[in-house]
């Protein structure tokens, strides 16, 4: 019996393409015989000549191999690792059109529910070199580490000489960070660096390797101590618990003035200009109310400005923060409740005794609060949201339970990337 002849591989095939617009994750959208093409680093209006490549939900990937023409909404990016980073997708474009596509994000998720026609407050801005939080991966080979954001759909490390986004202070972290790893790292593990730019200093998380010795302590703490580092924590995984390794200064978070000392990378809002666009919203759609619930309170970013006009009662599920925030608080009108609530939402009837809510959930939302929301009589629902899929579907949820939808306030916060901030204001 003669062996049977493998088949040859198909050629990719190259098509040219016009794209017609830019889908929710930032790729260019195109069609190529019927079938969709996402084109990463494209703007509406480019001639590309394209290798498609693997499937992808409703379409293929396609790889750019030549720029024909370009579109009008293109930009010049502000970084040199940008198209190999995964950590901006949308430096390409120029700014007018990337500010219409952050506000198309919110109304295309809306559309989607049939609730676009709400007003809008215009979008809120974030300038470059104002993130003040951010995660970062690290990963030793040989003597060499590399230190930054993955590449766009890879595992692969991009080792950052730069970010054009990271506050300055961040920013100046990144070599000397490199360097104390590639004493600290094991051959061939890597770990994550949760950085955040706080008043007193950088708080500096590192989340692995599995155990650190007592050598490895000592060139922390020497770091630590070199880049002016505020205090720094260890903890094996995510899971784990931290562990503190070097304290050289009080960190805090203020909130309308009040400090709340976070748990080593606790969460808070990625900028400082993206967190006062939402409390600045918040506040503004709250009003007078008297007696107000913030659900999902994390550290108190609402809260806390809430309680300076209003009794608050803040819910939140993580033990650390929940503490954190009942240490700060005394003299304000305001409690604090430690809760699961997606497992255990407030329910209609102890929802109440209040006259807004305030909550602003994970990224999956909160459907199941939002469903206990509408069978309430809770006058006035303010929804803060990361995502505007998930946001829309509360939304639509609070509609169809009798709220009028009042009006959406989006805040760009994640520049250049495909996220957006959304506020929605929902009354009996």
């Amino acid at each position: 019996m003669k062996p049977r002849r493998s088949k040859p591989q198909a050629a990719p095939r190259t098509v040219d393409l016009t794209i017609a617009e830019v889908g929710a994750r930032g790729d260019g959208l195109a069609t190529a015989g019927g079938t969709r093409v996402f084109v990463p680093l494209t703007v509406p209006g480019d001639r590309v000549r394209v290798r498609l490549g693997e499937a992808k939900g409703d379409g293929v990937r396609g790889e750019v191999l030549e720029l024909l023409e370009p579109g009008p909404g293109r930009g010049d990016p502000a970084c040199g690792h940008f198209g190999t980073c995964g950590g901006c997708t949308l430096q390409h474009m120029a700014d007018d059109a990337y500010a219409a596509w952050k506000v198309g994000l919110v109304r295309g998720a809306l559309a989607r529910v049939r609730l676009d026609d709400v007003p809008f407050a215009p979008l809120a801005r974030t300038a470059p070199a104002a993130r003040r939080r951010a995660r970062l991966a690290a990963l030793r080979r040989g003597k060499k580490v590399w230190l930054g954001f993955n590449e766009r759909l890879s595992h692969r490390l991009v080792d950052l000489a730069a970010c054009p986004v990271l506050v300055p202070r961040l920013e100046s972290l990144l070599g000397p960070l490199r360097a104390v790893l590639a004493g600290v790292l094991p051959d061939g593990q890597g770990c994550d660096a949760v950085l955040a730019d706080l008043e007193g200093g950088v708080d500096l998380l590192l989340v692995g390797p599995k155990a650190i010795d007592l050598a490895a302590r000592e060139r922390l703490v020497a770091f630590a101590e070199s880049a002016g580092v505020a205090r720094l924590s260890w903890q094996p995984d995510d899971r784990g618990a931290a562990e503190p390794v070097a304290h050289r200064a009080p960190v805090v978070a203020r909130f309308a003035g009040v400090a709340v000392v976070p748990p080593p990378g606790a969460f808070l809002q990625a900028s400082a200009a993206g967190e006062a666009a939402l409390v600045a919203a918040v506040l503004e759609t709250v009003g007078t109310a008297g007696k107000v619930a913030d659900l999902f309170a994390g550290l108190g970013t609402f809260s806390v400005p809430l309680a300076q006009r209003a009794a608050v009662h803040a819910v939140e599920g993580d033990a650390a923060a929940v503490a954190a925030l009942g240490r700060a608080v005394q003299g304000l009108r305001l409690t604090a409740e430690r809760r699961n609530l997606f497992e255990d939402p407030l329910t209609p009837k102890e929802l109440a005794r209040f006259d807004a809510v305030v909550f602003d959930p994970p990224r999956a939302g909160a459907a199941e609060q939002a469903k206990a929301l509408a069978e309430s009589k809770v006058p006035l629902v303010v929804a803060v949201s990361c995502n505007p899929a998930s946001f829309a579907r509360d939304a639509r949820i609070l509609v169809d339970g009798g709220y009028a939808f009042k009006r959406v306030y989006p805040v760009d916060q994640f520049l250049w990337s495909a996220h957006v901030e959304v506020v929605g204001v929902f009354s009996r």
